[in-house]
């Protein structure tokens, strides 16, 4: 097997929750050390404590989301931790912080407090709504977000209220987008780009990330009279077919997104005859026929069970059966991409968990329990600064670490 290849990269993350502790977990997959900073005096991060099963300060949810991380205590504002933190900052190639937009500053963890500490420090926010703005220090949450974005407006069924995603969908994006943000700064320290050999800031927030996710619903919004909002079914706003179909005994999503996927469902739910329909000849012959198609497609699919209509269509048009969670934890091809892997951890024992979506050649990605609050705190002080055990003691004694 190869390197890992972010092994070298250190971070030191200020992370919690959801959103930071998802980008660090995927980094730290593919080799970049993780020394997630937690303030003892709160108990550390307080996704520590969500139920169920948590135990002495861990849990599924946090092991889900920290995977690799290590853990150091360190409360800065204790005489002696900020000469700690600035030393390690002088061995590490990032501080990201998941953070409120107005406290890197306040805290000293963005690259103007940092700059003089190490010219090369890539420091990476990560907040609800950035470090600008009316709203910058205010917390911001997926859920919030999702309200914010318009998100919610366009979930749900037409006749219910607005519905939030099952999934915290803003926190996950968000992370991947802060960490490409800061893997990019790393390239531009290291020569990539336009040859930059200095560290800078990178500013990520939550709202940001939602509202670039409006793409072309945003388009649409912003350059013709289309309203977009709740439809029927899951269905795709001006796409047609492109929606869920309840069958005999569950749910089928179908999606022609091509005109060549039309003809091709339509022959095999024995309905060729609306092939040369002049209602549905085109995408827009269909949207504005909506009714009258969607209608005859429906009656047509409970007539059938969903393995039935599988086995007509797929491999011809695309669809997929409306799976539970666990369901979809049982399907083949996520079994057989390794997306559901064991880790091993010292009080929880063996958890099942979602693997790496980051797939490389020759690369087997870490799989390591995060370490229990403070777990790593000694011996990297040890290791990294070369504190002896009679100063790490002293950093004890005055609440440091």
């Amino acid at each position: 097997m190869t390197p890992l290849p972010l092994a070298g990269v250190r971070i030191l993350a200020f992370s919690q929750v959801g959103a930071g502790p998802y980008a660090m977990t995927l980094l730290g997959d593919l080799g970049a050390e993780i020394i997630k900073i937690e303030d003892p005096t709160v108990g550390g991060d307080e996704a520590r404590a969500v139920p169920p099963h948590s135990v002495d300060g861990d849990s599924p949810y946090f092991q889900s989301m920290n995977r690799n991380a290590k853990s150091l205590t360190l409360n800065l504002r204790a005489p002696g931790a900020r000469e700690i933190f600035h030393r390690l900052v002088t061995v590490s190639d990032a501080v990201f912080a998941n953070l409120r937009g107005d406290l890197p500053a306040k805290l000293g963890l963005d690259y103007a407090s940092l700059r003089q500490v190490n010219p090369r420090i890539v420091c990476c926010s990560l907040s609800g709504f950035g470090k600008t703005g009316p709203r910058r220090a205010e917390p911001g949450y997926d859920f919030l977000v999702q309200a914010l974005a318009g998100f919610m407006s366009m979930t749900g069924d037409p006749d219910g209220p607005p519905t939030r995603c099952g999934i915290s969908i803003v926190d996950f994006s968000a992370g991947l987008t802060s960490a490409v943000g800061l893997l990019i700064g790393l390239l531009r320290v290291r020569g990539g780009g336009d040859g930059i050999a200095t560290g800078g800031d990178v500013d990520v927030s939550l709202l940001d990330t939602a509202i670039s996710m409006l793409n072309y619903l945003a388009a649409w919004r912003l350059n013709t009279d289309l309203q977009v909002g709740r439809l029927p079914d899951s269905a795709h706003q001006t796409l047609v077919p492109v929606q869920s179909f309840r069958t005999k005994d569950g749910d089928l999503f179908v999606m022609c997104m091509k005109e060549k996927f039309w003809p091709r469902l339509a022959t095999r739910m024995g309905l060729a005859h609306l092939v040369d329909d002049p209602r549905f000849r085109t995408f827009a012959d269909r949207l504005a026929h909506r009714h009258e198609l969607v209608s005859q497609l429906m009656a047509m699919m409970r007539t059938r069970t969903t393995a039935e209509w599988l086995a007509l269509l797929r491999g011809h048009v695309p669809c997929a059966p409306v799976y539970s969670v666990d369901e979809a934890l049982r399907d083949e091809q996520v079994l057989a991409r390794d997306m559901v892997i064991e880790v091993e951890h010292p009080l929880l024992g063996r958890l099942r968990e979602v693997g790496c979506p980051i797939k490389m050649d020759d690369v087997e990605p870490l799989r390591r329990p995060a370490s229990p609050l403070g777990g790593d705190t000694a011996p990297l002080l040890r290791e990294l600064l070369g504190l002896s055990e009679e100063e790490i003691a002293a950093l004890r004694v005055q609440g440091a670490v």
